[in-house]
């Protein structure tokens, strides 16, 4: 495959690796929710996804773009976090929506 074929291929890489990327950070808030944590480890896990995400794009683009950053990679990663934002962020209006009216039929009975 080439020219236009090897680019759509990478931008579609690119945007299932912003799902990855947005996926973890929101598993991330999600487990930050259940278990909640001091300023001191809200860091350390940060500072432990932004290293985990950089070496995960990197080789990302080393394997797809022999280690050139293309703007297609870039722009297909961004697109891909906020598909997965949009996404999931109506479904978290689904479940609040779903969770009131399960609140209510409780208080009512």
């Amino acid at each position: 495959m080439s020219g236009i074929g090897e680019e759509a291929n990478i931008f579609i890489q690119a945007v299932l690796s912003g799902f990855v990327v947005m996926g973890i950070y929101d598993m991330i808030r999600i487990f930050r929710r259940i278990l909640p944590h001091n300023l001191t480890a809200v860091t350390l896990e940060d500072l432990f996804y932004w290293i985990g995400i950089s070496l995960y794009l990197s080789v990302k683009i080393y394997l797809t773009s022999d280690g050139s950053i293309r703007w297609f990679f870039v722009t297909g990663t961004l697109a891909g976090i906020s598909l997965f934002a949009a996404i999931f962020s109506q479904m978290r209006k689904i479940y609040k929506k779903i969770k009131k009216s399960i609140e209510k039929k409780r208080e009512t009975h």
